[in-house]
């Protein structure tokens, strides 16, 4: 008897299982066609920022990363000024936009994915932080879109590294460079026939560490600032008046200021990292014959850098790079935004 009424139970228990089973599969649907959709016009805006923003500002890329990785047994490169003037006498035009091509193959996956997984990272975040008491109502708070930020840039990075790779080294060969890379697939197979798979990424510690601060302050910084102008209204706007282009321009401006001057020592380490092992190296890093230093890990090429060249050498081409980047981080912000609004897409993530 007793045998039965255990019997009965499990079956009931069982039944009931079944039936909330049955509830929970009816309530979860698969994602609508609105919904792709909008994933898709978000990773399309995002990748059109990145390619516009960063051949606005080619010239001074290419520059920056000549001067971070140049040997500094014979220096070509004194400035921001000489050395696009430099670069102008000796290789022309194109050799302002060396590398860009590849820079965009890389920079529009980086930049979609970026922007999307910061909207998803911020969904997400929001969630969470809104499950503990207290907080049923809560915004994002400047923490959170850091998260959000360093979440965005990891994802990112990681998915596009090896083209990142490539396209220094694509940048700084000259036409005096032993061998050249004739493109991204010729030079993607040449590092994996020489140096092997985990060449692909070299630097990639550094970078994982430098792009939690710069991206994640990017974002915090901007959205923070948005917010803020939205909310307060300074400087005689109006409570029915949207943020001006001009004024989305100013806090990209101020977002890529802050991002970028606490994490360009990791981006200076990032980029030596990347050209060692690089046989027939070109020119600007071997300086005619002259070997370049050999680093076996971050800490190793901080040591080095700073004991052979001093503390300063951890901000080599920070003035191109800042004449770059805050242009270059407003336009992508805008960009995006702009993209986004063309394409219909709506941009709260707070809802």
């Amino acid at each position: 008897m007793a045998s039965e009424d255990v019997v009965g139970k499990t079956s009931a228990t069982i039944a009931n299982l079944a039936e909330e089973a049955k509830i929970a599969s009816e309530g979860v649907k698969a994602p609508s066609r609105h919904a792709l959709l909008s994933i898709c016009k978000s990773l399309v805006a995002g990748g059109v920022a990145g390619g516009v923003s960063r051949t606005a500002v080619a010239p001074l890329e290419r520059l920056k990363i000549l001067l971070q990785v140049q040997n500094p047994h014979a220096i070509k490169y004194n400035g921001t000024i000489q050395g696009l003037k430099y670069i102008w006498r000796t290789e022309g035009f194109r050799g302002l936009f060396k590398g860009n091509g590849t820079n965009c193959a890389r920079i529009v996956p980086n930049s979609a994915v970026k922007f999307f997984s910061y909207e998803e990272a911020s969904k997400g975040i929001l969630w969470l932080y809104r499950q503990q008491p207290g907080n049923e109502d809560a915004e994002l708070t400047p923490v959170l879109r850091l998260g959000a930020g360093a979440c965005a840039g990891i994802i990112a990075m990681s998915a596009t590294y090896p083209m990142d790779l490539v396209r220094g080294r694509i940048t700084v060969q000259t036409d005096k460079s032993p061998t050249q890379y004739r493109g991204i697939t010729h030079a993607l197979a040449t590092v994996l026939r020489e140096e092997g798979p985990r060449a692909l990424y070299k630097g990639w510690l550094p970078s994982v560490i430098g792009v939690v601060p710069y991206v994640g302050l990017n974002f915090a910084v901007y959205e923070s600032l948005k917010d803020w102008l939205v909310k307060s209204r300074p400087f005689g706007l109006t409570e029915d008046t949207d943020l001006s282009v001009t004024t989305k321009l100013a806090c990209g401006a101020a977002a890529g200021t802050v991002g970028q001057t606490v994490a360009y020592p990791l981006d200076v380490i990032r980029r030596r990292m990347q050209m060692v092992g690089w046989k027939h190296a070109a020119s600007v890093v071997t300086a005619d014959g002259k070997s370049a230093l050999e680093y076996t890990g971050m800490v190793d090429a901080f040591r080095k850098t700073v004991r052979y060249e001093g503390f300063g050498a951890l901000y080599k081409g920070l003035v191109p790079n800042s004449v770059k980047v805050v242009p270059s981080i407003a336009i992508a912000f805008v960009s995006y935004e702009v993209v986004k609004d063309l394409l219909g897409v709506e941009m709260r993530i707070s809802d």
